[in-house]
């Protein structure tokens, strides 16, 4: 039986499961007064905690321009809430104690301490609880992996200011420099990555719990505790449809990177599991259960652990998983694209190229210096320049009323998706990037996708040509990148080519940035072959 004491440091239970038949029912776990009491007592001292953080700089700047009085009063608060929350843990100790229900799901929780990774009967046992993820198993560690985890990954040159100015100039932007990583830690990384905000977690916990609920329930997933290469412990969502026939795409993994307030729970998962993919979800550091910060090292070291999991925990074939990023998703799986070169394919909905230009509009002007030093020192993120690194087949997924990714909502132009297709074009087809191809792409970039088409008719883009031209390239060199075709071809030619190209790269979503993607946007990257035209990737 469990004693006191674990009752009271036990974590808190939510919902419990059971399989009836081939589905999964859930009941939410009733506490008694004793337990309900002490858990309202220790959220509040929660929410008040949160709430302290936030306001630090101000409470501190009070007590210190306070005299002894408030000091000593602040003490006295102080040291009453912490009275308040011993009183609590032990009342919900006790409610816990004599709840049957909680003492038994607390045996099954002790079973997994016996060894280092529980097996899947004990796991088994363990998945019929949703509890709080801190005390759930580590299901993966990348200290598991010793061999792969000494694969040299890639890394995109951070190019951090200091890097590229003399030892006066960096003297002279120390202040800056200060005042900017402050800044990040303080409000830049919450402004960048609003899901880490605690109070944000806290008023969408049941909703959160809800979602798994919803996951687990109608799609049989299972979570998982992966333990990234810097210690943070990443939550997982598995749906996995390899056994199931009904599933023609379940052999595929989708392993999807959210945007910056989105969570698993509620997140682009639902999309690949209308069309009966395999789906692998994650949580970024500092998000809901997953711990750390969403900083960029800690950002690629997640989804690195993510796929390490995916292939060596999971055993999907590296060339059976496609990489799903929405929004600033977008940063985590091109890095993961280019240190995992052999997968399926990478889809890229609502992203952009550099943080850089999203954030210096939307910053007070006398701010700007500030904001690049805090941006390229401290949360660079450069999708585009990833891109670039992968040579694999991509799909970039333009929204057209998008209202986040972009400088300015009422034009097309300024799109962002813009500018990640075009730089991808211009590194993986240099020889095809001229003045004239370049400007009349950004033309028909510019244009709605009803117009597209006039301008296709214009320069009379034959896509037989055109698809015959990029095989017989291939045939007689190679389909490694960069292609060095359109050396010897006329600026028309290569302006033909250009469009072509890029009406296969892109989708047009008539959507604004938040609403789900439609499956029938949801298709598999397109690549080149030798048989002179472009077949999806299987």
């Amino acid at each position: 039986m469990s004693s006191l004491f674990s009752c009271i440091v036990g974590p808190r239970l939510y919902k419990i499961y059971d399989r009836v038949g081939n589905l999964i029912e859930s009941q939410p776990y009733v506490p008694n007064a004793l337990e309900k009491i002490g858990n309202k007592i220790v959220q509040g001292l929660r929410i008040l905690y949160n709430v302290g953080i936030y306001t630090s700089p101000f409470i501190v700047l009070s007590l210190y321009r306070g005299d002894y009085a408030l000091y000593m009063s602040a003490v006295k608060y102080g040291t009453g809430l912490g009275l308040l929350l011993i009183v609590a843990l032990i009342c919900r100790g006790a409610g816990r104690r004599l709840n049957p229900t909680y003492t038994s799901f607390l045996d099954t929780l002790s079973k997994s301490a016996i060894t280092q990774r529980p097996n899947e009967e004990i796991m088994g046992e363990i998945r019929k609880y949703e509890f709080d993820f801190a005390s759930w198993p580590t299901n993966f560690d990348w200290t598991d992996l010793d061999a792969d985890s000494k694969k040299p990954r890639v890394f995109v040159e951070r190019g951090a200011i200091r890097q590229k100015q003399g030892i006066i100039s960096r003297i002279c932007m120390v202040p800056c420099q200060i005042v900017a990583w402050v800044l990040t830690f303080l409000v830049g990384k919450q402004l960048v990555y609003p899901g880490c905000i605690q109070l944000l977690q806290l008023a969408l916990d049941q909703y959160l719990v809800n979602g798994r609920e919803k996951l687990i329930h109608e799609h049989g997933g299972q979570r998982n505790k992966i333990i990234s290469q810097d210690g943070n412990t990443i939550d997982t969502m598995l749906i996995d449809r390899r056994k199931k026939g009904i599933y023609p795409n379940g052999k595929t993994l989708v392993v999807c990177c959210e945007g910056n307030a989105g969570f698993y729970e509620v997140g682009i998962m639902a999309t690949p599991l209308q069309l009966g993919y395999s789906v692998l979800g994650w949580n970024h550091p500092g998000f809901a259960a997953s711990t750390g910060a969403p900083y960029p090292d800690q950002e690629q070291n997640a989804v690195d652990a993510v796929m390490q999991f995916a292939i060596h925990g999971l055993g999907f074939r590296e060339e059976d998983i496609l990489v799903y990023g929405w929004s600033i998703g977008g940063y985590t799986s091109t890095w993961a694209a280019m240190n995992y070169p052999q997968i399926s394919g990478l889809i890229l909905d609502a992203t952009f190229d550099d943080i850089l230009p999203l954030a210096l509009p939307r910053m007070p002007a006398c701010m700007g210096p500030i904001v690049k030093t805090a941006i390229r020192n401290h949360i660079n993120l450069i999708p585009g320049d990833q891109l670039c690194r992968y040579h694999g087949p991509v799909t970039i997924i333009r929204r057209l009323r998008d209202e986040i990714i972009t400088t300015d909502e009422t034009q097309l132009k300024n799109n962002c998706g813009n500018d990640l297709l075009m730089k991808l074009l211009r590194t993986r087809y240099p020889g095809l990037w001229c003045t004239q191809s370049s400007e009349v792409l950004l033309q028909w970039l510019s244009e709605d996708p009803s117009l597209q088409g006039s301008i296709m008719s214009k320069w009379n883009v034959d896509v037989d040509i055109c698809s015959t031209l990029l095989s017989t390239y291939i045939q007689e060199n190679s389909e490694s990148y960069p292609m060095m075709i359109g050396d010897d071809m006329t600026e028309d030619d290569k302006t033909k080519l250009i469009l072509y190209l890029a009406s296969k790269y892109m989708i047009d979503f008539n959507s604004s940035h938040n609403n789900p993607l439609d499956p029938s946007y949801f298709r598999k990257p397109w690549r080149l072959i030798t048989d002179s035209s472009y077949v999806q990737v299987d």
